[in-house]
């Protein structure tokens, strides 16, 4: 249960906080940080998924620790920490490559449910 999934980004001008709409300055903004998280997350998910499953995000922890400028190279990774049934909770975790910082951490709980019927009930 304890394997983990890493994806890279690199902060483009799109991910600046100006740009998101969540402050005013040119450095990566806190909600991008919270979708390669979850990025992160449905990636580690996936392989566990039978045909016609997905997950989806009910509940989010995090702290975003430290700015990162534009150009900066995040590593995300995503840990399952408790899966029971359909729920999953992930441990999620951002670094700077360049600065080794730690710019992130948190737990994202993603619920497996069947897509079709999920979209039906909408």
């Amino acid at each position: 249960m304890s394997d983990t999934t890493t994806l890279t980004f690199t902060v483009t001008e799109d991910d600046t906080a100006l740009a998101v709409g969540s402050g005013s300055l040119p450095v990566l903004g806190t909600p991008r940080l919270l979708a390669w998280c979850e990025a992160a997350t449905c990636a580690a998910v996936e392989p566990g998924l039978a045909e016609g499953e997905t997950s989806v995000g009910t509940r989010v922890q995090l702290e975003h620790l430290a700015a990162s400028p534009v150009g900066a190279r995040i590593e995300v990774s995503a840990t399952t920490s408790y899966a029971d049934g359909r729920l999953r909770r992930l441990t999620v975790s951002a670094r700077d490559l360049g600065s080794g910082k730690v710019v992130g951490a948190g737990e994202v709980t993603r619920v497996v449910v069947d897509a079709e019927r999920f979209l039906s009930r909408l």
